[in-house]
């Protein structure tokens, strides 16, 4: 699924999918979460990566690849840089889907982000985070009040928005 912005769109996964991961590090992708991404503009392949908070993310192929030509956020500070650069390419792995749609999780990510069997597959707009099903839903209860502030505040925004553009 893609969302057009002018005339450029972008990648939007999207949707919560429960799955296991077997006794050889692979994990399924379902088909609904793989049918989201346009594979002639962001690749068949992926990217595993840490992500923020021990979380496991997982980048389309190509998507991965801009956001490695961007470097590293504006910190200023040179060995603020290297030490992101460093940790963001030697923390990913390159992973391929097997004719079953499965991939093969590297040990040491597994590891590094205390991956059980039981995982939670989560759209996070360009990426897919891979969780613990059990950490899902305590993020999940833990962060379902703000989310509906948060989401309550932007739909008021956006009707403000839209009003004032009716007045005009």
């Amino acid at each position: 699924m893609c969302c057009h912005v002018g005339l450029k769109s972008m990648l939007m996964l999207t949707g919560e999918y429960e799955h296991t991961i077997d006794d050889k590090n692979r994990l399924f992708i379902s088909n609904k979460l793989r049918s989201q991404i346009d594979t002639e503009r962001y690749g068949s392949n992926f990217y595993l990566a840490m992500g923020p908070n021990g979380i496991l993310s997982l980048y389309p192929e190509k998507q991965f690849e801009q956001i490695a030509l961007a470097g590293a956020p504006g910190t200023g500070a040179p060995d603020e840089s290297v030490t992101y650069e460093r940790l963001s390419f030697a923390l990913a792995s390159k992973v391929e889907l097997d004719r079953q749609g499965r991939l093969l999780i590297n040990e040491k990510l597994r590891k590094r982000a205390r991956l059980g069997t039981n995982l939670t597959l989560v759209g996070v707009r360009d990426h897919i985070e891979v969780w613990n099903t059990e950490d899902w839903e305590q993020y999940l209860s833990d962060n379902l009040n703000l989310y509906q502030t948060q989401v309550t505040c932007a739909r008021q925004e956006q009707i403000l928005r839209q009003t004032r553009n009716i007045v005009e």
